[in-house]
C-alpha cells in the first residue's frame, strides 16, 4: 500500500496516529485488544513471545513488547490505550506508560498532568460543564 506523506511526518518526536500507523500496528493493537478475555491475559502472560508471534507481531513490534519500550511501540503502530493494557504486564501503570512516551519520570509525568489540569474546573463552568477541548 502506498502512503501519502503528511506535513507532521516530520516533527521530530511526533507519532500521529494516522491510517499508515494504524495499518502498521493492526496486529499489535489486535493483540492488546485481546486482553479483555482473561484466557489471553493468563496466555499471554505465561508466554509473552509465543503470544506476540501467535499475533504475527513484526520482530521489532515483539521484541519492543517484550522490552516494555512504549514509546518505540508507538511509532510502530500502537494505539495508546491499547500500549496502557500491555504496561501492566510489565507491572506499570497508565502514568508509568504515560511518563515512557514522553521520555520523563513517573513523577514529573504526574506533575505535568496537574500542571495542565490547573483552572480545569473553571473552564468547565465557563462553557457551561462540558469541555469542547
Amino acid at each position: 500500500m502506498s502512503w501519502q506523506e503528511h506535513d507532521y511526518d516530520s516533527i521530530p518526536g511526533t507519532y500521529v496516529f494516522d491510517g499508515q500507523r494504524s495499518h502498521s500496528g493492526y496486529n499489535l493493537n489486535r493483540m492488546a485488544y485481546s486482553f479483555i478475555h482473561k484466557h489471553n491475559r493468563d496466555e499471554f502472560e505465561a508466554d509473552m513471545d509465543a503470544y506476540c508471534r501467535k499475533y504475527q507481531l513484526s520482530d521489532e513490534q515483539r521484541e519492543a513488547v517484550l522490552a516494555g519500550d512504549f514509546l518505540k511501540l508507538m511509532h510502530l503502530g500502537g494505539n495508546v490505550y491499547y500500549l496502557a493494557k500491555i504496561a501492566v504486564f510489565h507491572g506499570l501503570s497508565v502514568q508509568d506508560a504515560g511518563a515512557a512516551f514522553h521520555g520523563i519520570t513517573r513523577d514529573q509525568f504526574i506533575q505535568m498532568l496537574a500542571n495542565n489540569a490547573e483552572g480545569f474546573e473553571d473552564k468547565l463552568k465557563q462553557e457551561g460543564g462540558f469541555w469542547h477541548g
